[in-house]
């Protein structure tokens, strides 16, 4: 199975859910998309995809969102994408891409009905007890 996980390694949720895939036993492509953004129409492919907003994929906490007036309903799909193109931490994450489909993960543990294999028993950093589904 292809797995690919757009990560920050920065953030837990992302941590965790590459943690659970890796556990899977599968090795996913890992794009740190921070370093390694992705286009215009790829993320346009990844939002069609996830079956979600433009919108429902920008990411608040620890970003410029507040500084740029996101919240405010003026701004289109196109300006929001062109926000997220100039600055790619508000893009929320974690992303993960298979065979079964492609979801924002979070919470981490959504990455489960995407893998082929069980992720059994996971322990999230934070201590919190994930059991297999």
């Amino acid at each position: 199975m292809s797995v690919t996980i757009y990560h920050n390694p920065d953030c837990g949720t992302s941590r965790n859910t590459l943690a659970m895939i890796r556990q899977s036993g599968a090795e996913p492509t890992v794009i740190e998309y921070l370093k390694t953004p992705p286009s215009r129409e790829t993320l346009k492919r990844l939002i069609a995809a996830m079956g979600i907003t433009v919108r429902a994929l920008l990411r608040e906490k620890g970003t410029p969102y507040k500084e740029l007036g996101l919240a405010d309903s003026k701004w289109t799909d196109d300006e929001l994408l062109g926000f997220m193109m100039a600055h790619p931490i508000l893009i929320n994450r974690p992303i993960v891409v298979t065979d079964r489909g492609t979801l924002l993960c979070r919470p981490s543990e959504a990455v489960i009905d995407l893998l082929d294999a069980p992720v059994g028993r996971f322990v999230k950093e934070d201590g919190e007890v994930v059991e297999a589904r």
